[in-house]
């Protein structure tokens, strides 16, 4: 084969196209609320220990959600991407538990 030839393939070969495909329409991931639950024997000063230390409020703000628990039945402490809300919660129930408190957290879809 000589080079001509060789040359005359690239040259006349199919040098093929190049589709760009549209960007994928990218949805934020769904929300989740972490909700304490009211219960009659944790003590209110642990609960704010709690919202303190897992959300990262100032005192007077976790004192609010405290007293939302308390008078309300439940009180939201955040809202998350379900991987991160579950996480909290987690670590809501472990930190309850090892203190010897019945304090319950759970998650709840976001409604709009």
């Amino acid at each position: 084969m000589s080079s001509e030839n060789s040359n005359a393939s690239i040259t006349n070969g199919d040098t093929g196209t190049i589709v760009m495909e549209d960007k994928p329409d990218l949805k934020e991931p769904p929300m989740y609320q972490v909700v304490l639950l009211n219960d009659d024997f944790t003590p209110m000063e642990f609960v704010v220990y709690i919202i303190q230390s897992i959300f990262g409020y100032e005192h007077e703000r976790s004192t609010q959600i405290m007293l939302s628990v308390h008078t309300k039945g439940k009180g939201v402490c955040g809202i998350f991407p379900k991987e991160i809300a579950e996480m909290k919660s987690h670590e809501i129930n472990e930190m309850a538990k090892a203190h010897e408190h019945p304090l319950i957290s759970e998650i709840e879809p976001l409604t709009d």
